[in-house]
């Protein structure tokens, strides 16, 4: 039998990228996915197909993770296709880096609004659904708040407070019997890091030069990750945030 045989996972911002990728391991381990997405109905709806082709199960629901009436509606649509959740993976985030000068109150507000007001509100609804049994939260975070590079004070701001939120988490929703652990990526190639230009810049050669593995990471270094948490093998472990970097610290 599957190690996720059964049970139901939320995952945010999983058009693309590292969500993509949770939303189609979760799917193969032997959950139903319900795939979140904020503008990509396209993404969406190819994880979905990918997930289905394959004798998965998976539905696509949009909702802006920063917008409460949106997250809402994501675990109403959610109770209504499977009933309840059993894993919530909050991987919806955004980046964007510049110096200190260069950043605005608007900048702050949005990098804060979806990555750590986001995480809370979907966190706090998927507990009226949870699994009386019990279950898993897995936050995505950063190794940058190990490293802490320049000109990334914003998005590193916020990344400290999912590790915070992870440490808080795991004790409050310990006797509900929710394990909350966090995994922390390094540079990893997605359409994001292409886009915004990290990919085939200094920055992303000065971080292979600092990572003892000697590569930038995939998502398929990370989803692996979210399989183990949300299953019985981690059953020992909450409140932990594992670094995913390649040895980058």
């Amino acid at each position: 039998m599957s190690k996720l045989q059964g049970k139901v996972a939320v995952v945010t911002g999983a058009s693309k990228g590292i969500g993509a990728e949770i939303a189609r391991d979760l799917a193969a381990a032997g959950a139903k996915v319900v795939v979140n997405y904020a503008s990509s109905r396209e993404g969406a709806d190819k994880v979905v197909a990918d997930i289905t082709a394959k004798g998965g199960k998976a539905i696509a629901v949009q909702g802006d993770v920063a917008k409460i009436a949106d997250v809402e509606r994501l675990f109403a649509e959610t109770k209504k296709a499977y009933g309840h959740v059993d894993i919530l993976v909050n991987n919806a985030g955004v980046y964007n880096f510049s110096p200190l000068e260069g950043f605005t109150a608007d900048d702050f507000h949005r990098h804060f609004n979806i990555n750590v007001l986001g995480l809370l509100q979907t966190t706090r609804e998927a507990l009226k659904i949870f699994n009386p049994e019990g279950g898993n939260v897995i936050n995505i975070g950063s190794t940058i708040t190990r490293i802490n590079p320049p000109n990334t004070v914003v998005y590193t701001a916020t990344k400290g407070a999912v590790d915070s939120i992870t440490h808080v988490l795991s004790k409050e929703l310990a006797p509900r019997k929710i394990r909350v652990n966090s995994i922390n990526p390094g540079g990893v190639e997605t359409e994001g890091t292409v886009t915004a230009g990290v990919i085939g810049s200094d920055w992303e050669k000065q971080m292979i030069a600092d990572t003892p593995l000697g590569r930038i990471g995939k998502v398929t270094d990370i989803a692996p990750l979210a399989v183990f948490l949300a299953s019985p093998d981690s059953g020992w472990l909450t409140g932990e945030i594992l670094l995913a970097a390649g040895g980058m610290r």
